[in-house]
């Protein structure tokens, strides 16, 4: 049995004081590798010591140690995302220094704590996998089944009209695509045939 991942609800910050080292951790969710690294540029700061960061989003992942001895700042952040059972999220830990060395283990303790306590800290959110339908239908039975598709928790991604009715691209979570496709064949009496296009 796979374990259920989750994203964060809304970015989220956390702050702790390390051996007079400053460590803040910011965290947001993300779902592309454009917006996990929009993110790492506006949060940073360029005043402080370093800037490390990692995002995870399915089986793409990055980790930056900033300047840090390598694998002691970025590797334990993406180990505490994992760790956490999160993905689509990318975490920025900024280190003010404070003038005490910690030492390889005391970083990577430093910044894998940190990351993972703030995304334990965050509300998080179920992923839910999604998945599409292709949806040809008459003018006349548009509205019947927008209406039966939103109640089965379907979104009408996009609506095209052409010559002879609508096409429409359902978005709904994987696990309700098969009854919704049954449910448009049942009101259209078997003559409209939803296709899975993924």
């Amino acid at each position: 049995m796979s374990v259920a991942l989750e994203t964060l609800a809304a970015p989220w910050r956390h702050e702790e004081d390390i051996r007079k080292s400053r460590f803040l951790a910011q965290a947001a969710p993300v779902g592309t590798t454009t917006e996990a690294l929009a993110f790492v540029a506006a949060a940073g700061d360029a005043t402080a010591t370093h800037n490390c960061w990692a995002y995870r989003i399915g089986d793409a992942y990055r980790f930056n140690d900033d300047g840090e001895p390598g694998g002691t700042a970025g590797r334990p952040m993406l180990q505490a995302i994992d760790g956490q059972g999160c993905d689509r999220v990318v975490v920025v830990v900024t280190r003010w220094y404070g003038g005490i060395k910690l030492g390889a283990g005391g970083l990577a303790r430093a910044y894998g704590g940190t990351a993972a306590e703030c995304l334990r800290l965050a509300p998080r959110v179920a992923i839910v996998p999604m998945g599409r339908l292709l949806i040809h239908c008459d003018f006349a039975e548009l509205a019947l089944l927008t209406a039966r598709i939103r109640e089965m928790d379907g979104a009408i991604e996009r609506e095209t009209f052409v010559a002879d009715g609508a096409e429409l691209t359902v978005l709904a979570p994987l696990a309700r695509l098969d009854t919704i496709a049954a449910r448009v064949v049942d009101l259209s009496r078997g003559r409209i045939r939803p296709r899975r296009v993924d």
